[in-house]
């Protein structure tokens, strides 16, 4: 039975099934290099501080600290953890260089360090996110295909190469229930998605208003003579 999707609505499930499916496990093979499943626990519990500091900045958010630190007798395991979390971990607690223009752009198509495969995978899932329509185009389609596919090939190896080129030619064929309920799961996750990039927003929105607050409230309290010297000291 053929699909009954048009090219664009077929382009955007096979690009959002590449995104939630493949790609976080090509993600987590680079992150389990940094951070060894056996030792995951007591490695966060090391960082327990620094995590903590980021959980009161709002980088980290509460359901993403509990899968880092579950309840007794649970213990984290990175196969809980999806590509935002990884990337934020990988991106705050190690000591791997980010990519040149850093993890919030695409990257130019020379770079091919690690860091910079996990900012291609995070540019494309905000891309996706940001879709309304559920279509793509077949000119974006191919684009984001390749740039998806090459940095999961680099962080995951040949076999999830295959995986892709697999995915690329499946019959999507919306009587095949194994088909629907993975479409259907990563409509679920884009949907998740799309809250953590808003959530994202309104905290950087509060810490803007806070910084401004904050500044005026210096500015009225310190009188303009000390003002002028402190900041004379500090560019000295």
């Amino acid at each position: 039975m053929a699909s009954s999707l048009t090219q664009e609505e077929e382009n955007y499930v096979r690009l959002s099934l590449l995104l939630t499916g493949v790609s976080p496990r090509a993600a987590r093979a680079l992150f389990d290099q940094e951070f060894a499943p056996s030792c995951l626990a007591s490695s966060l519990k090391k960082e327990y501080n620094k995590l903590k500091d980021l959980q009161r900045k709002r980088v980290l958010n509460q359901s993403q600290w509990n899968l880092l630190f579950p309840r007794v007798p649970n213990v984290p395991d990175s196969k809980s953890f999806d590509v935002t979390l990884i990337i934020l971990l990988l991106r705050n607690r190690t000591n791997l260089s980010p990519p040149h223009v850093g993890y919030d752009r695409l990257p130019s198509f020379n770079e091919t360090s690690p860091t910079s495969d996990l900012a291609r995978i995070k540019y494309y899932r905000n891309f996706l996110a940001h879709l309304d329509e559920g279509k793509i185009d077949n000119t974006d389609f191919t684009t984001a295909w390749d740039n998806v596919v090459d940095a999961i090939s680099r962080l995951g190896g040949q076999q999830m190469k295959q995986e892709c080129d697999n995915l690329k030619v499946k019959i999507l064929d919306q009587s095949n229930k194994e088909i629907m309920l993975d479409i259907k799961s990563s409509y679920n996750e884009i949907k998740e998605m799309k809250e953590s990039v808003e959530s994202l927003k309104k905290a950087n929105e509060v810490m803007t208003v806070e910084m401004k607050k904050l500044k005026l409230s210096y500015e009225d309290t310190v009188p303009w003579n000390i003002r002028g010297k402190y900041i004379f000291n500090h560019q000295e």
